[in-house]
């Protein structure tokens, strides 16, 4: 794995260690902890430059490649990102706020911003020797996990739980990977995954772990998210991105790319990143409430949007000190408002999810509560293509007699 000229390595976010990436495929050998890529913020500033990017193919998160760890190429990348950013002016007047941008998710390889991470990810195990890849997932990101590994000629297998959608699981398996349906709920997936890594542990010390926060890589194929909105609205930068979240892979990424951003010389400040969970399952809005430095385990989650009921956030207090860093608010909201909002948004045209609907309905929350000023730009992260939760969709509105 050939790294890029400024990536310094990877620290731990627990006991600060440094690693070497051509060493180090997971966490942090010394702890366990969350490892974070550290770059080089002067020799960025050389590489790249707004003038650099303006004459590059607007073609995929590959265009970042000096932002990144290592140079992607098409035996894994799929051009994945380069996604729409919407603007819904009717949204913005509803709101009360200068204006409001969607930014589609949907539009990736496989339907979801999972494509991302993915490609890091799946490159840096193909590059570490791996034959064999696997994680829990509540679905969509399985069905990312197997469309790269395919790519990258690895196997892969999802631990996903029965209440997972019909799509993820069926495309799980369209694209060549394995899949255990276990029965229950997100945890009991994790359970069923640990126990099969364990067992794998000596017999096939090729699987590589791609659940969240285990690779390094995921978090840092997610910061190019903010990457490209920053650029698509010609290098201003929002007041507030609203992220639905389950792990917190999404808004530690922004996170990661606010930093390095500001480091580099390309922006001079952060937007607020926003929190929006699913009230029944809202383990990082419940820690910030408290000011607690981490989440504690959601113990009844029960929530229709199953792609965020993730009662146990690998990435928790990373996204806490996400929020608090930028200014930004963690927000529950409740099933019915979170489907009511992506149908609204769906009423502008845009193809919202109601995993997107859970952020739409947060940033009305922040309106009401005063979070959002009239000249803000907003933007609302869609992580997940409309129709790939078309059954919750359109059964809230046979409910509405429609």
């Amino acid at each position: 794995m050939e790294t890029t000229a400024a990536l310094e390595g990877l620290a731990c976010t627990e006991c600060d260690a440094r690693h070497d990436p051509a060493a180090v495929a997971g966490r942090c050998p010394d702890c366990g902890g969350r490892l974070v890529a550290t770059y080089d913020a002067d020799a960025q500033a050389g590489e790249t430059g707004r003038e650099s990017l303006s004459g590059r193919r607007f073609d995929g998160i590959a265009r970042y490649a000096d932002l990144l760890p290592f140079e992607l190429d098409t035996a894994t990348s799929m051009n994945e990102g380069t996604t729409p950013l919407v603007a819904c002016p009717g949204l913005a007047d509803e709101l009360g706020v200068s204006e409001v941008y969607v930014k589609d998710e949907g539009a990736n390889p496989t339907g979801t911003t999972a494509d991302r991470g993915m490609a890091l990810a799946v490159a840096a195990a193909r590059a570490h020797g791996a034959e064999n890849v696997a994680l829990p997932t509540t679905g969509d990101a399985g069905q990312s996990a197997a469309a790269y590994a395919a790519r990258a000629g690895l196997d892969s297998e999802a631990f996903v739980p029965t209440r997972s959608t019909f799509v993820a699981k069926a495309m799980t398996n369209v694209h060549g990977g394995e899949m255990s349906v276990v029965g229950g709920r997100y945890p009991d997936a994790v359970e069923a995954f640990e126990d099969a890594m364990v067992a794998l542990s000596d017999a096939d010390p090729e699987t590589v772990s791609l659940a969240p926060f285990d690779t390094p890589y995921r978090h840092e194929g997610a910061k190019t998210l903010l990457f490209e909105v920053v650029e698509q609205l010609d290098w201003d930068v929002p007041d507030a991105v609203v992220h639905p979240t389950g792990h917190g892979l999404g808004v530690v990424g922004s996170h990661l790319a606010s930093e390095q951003l500001q480091a580099a010389g390309f922006v001079d400040e952060s937007p607020a990143l926003h929190v929006a969970q699913p009230e029944a399952c809202a383990p990082i809005v419940a820690a910030d409430d408290e000011g607690a430095d981490d989440t504690d385990l959601w113990e009844q989650p029960d929530t229709l949007v199953g792609s965020l009921e993730v009662p146990d956030p690998a990435g928790g207090s990373l996204a806490l000190r996400a929020i608090r860093d930028t200014g930004g608010w963690a927000v529950g909201v409740s099933d019915d408002d979170a489907l009511e909002a992506a149908v609204t948004v769906a009423g502008e045209g845009v193809e919202m999810s109601a995993t997107g609907g859970v952020g739409a309905a947060a940033a009305w929350n922040l309106a009401e509560s005063g979070q959002l000023g009239s000249d803000d730009t907003v933007v609302l992260v869609n992580p997940v293509a409309g129709n790939k939760e078309n059954d919750v969709l359109r059964s809230h509105l046979m409910r509405q007699g429609i």
